[in-house]
């Protein structure tokens, strides 16, 4: 089920935005900017209650467009209750919990969790995750991303972490499926880039 969920979520569109400590509206703001790009993943991490409320305004605006929206940060079992109550249509973790993964593919919600080393990526494919988050994957460098093609040549990486939209070229072509992006949504001088890589990616 997760691996169809973010399959479909991913199709020609290797950017997701990533929405974070912004009030409600702006991120209501920015999600639109990211639907209106072509954008069809966008994440708005939950690590407080607050942050909780402005998920469930981003889920709203969502819904009014058809566009599912994930929480982000999902290392506990509140947060993942948080992200449920919310409406969250997937949830995304830093690293990688086996119970926080489970218990969230078992509510229906696809897990995308955080990965950076081989023995994360295996831990994460022996408990049933198919789509796995490069974190950070600017510290990690584009080169981790061509060795990771070697031993696991199925997994689909996205990498997140010091992603923008002058760089995100460069870990594309070094094998991340998909790049999540924040602050790029709010940079009129990024904006353009985005929306040249979304149409280079079609």
């Amino acid at each position: 089920m997760a691996s169809i969920m973010f399959d479909d979520l991913f199709a020609g569109v290797p950017v997701m935005a990533i929405l974070r400590g912004m009030p409600a509206d702006k991120s209501v703001e920015l999600a639109l900017r990211a639907w209106d790009l072509g954008i069809e993943c966008v994440e708005v991490p939950v690590q407080t209650e607050e942050a909780a409320r402005v998920l469930r305004a981003v889920v709203a605006a969502g819904a009014e467009l058809g566009k599912p929206v994930g929480a982000g940060t999902v290392t506990t079992a509140k947060q993942l209750g948080w992200a449920v109550d919310a409406g969250a249509a997937f949830t995304v973790a830093p690293g990688l919990d086996a119970e926080v993964a489970q218990a969230s593919v078992a509510a229906g919600l696809p897990h995308l969790p955080g990965v950076a080393t081989a023995t994360d990526v295996q831990a994460a494919r022996a408990v049933g995750l198919t789509w796995l988050k490069a974190f950070p994957a600017s510290v990690l460098g584009v080169e981790w991303f061509r060795a990771m093609r070697g031993p696991f040549p199925e997994v689909p990486f996205v990498a997140t972490g010091g992603m923008d939209a002058g760089n995100a070229a460069a870990y594309l072509a070094g094998g991340a499926k998909v790049v999540a992006v924040g602050s790029a949504l709010d940079d009129a001088a990024q904006l353009p880039l985005l929306a040249e890589l979304l149409r280079r990616k079609d």
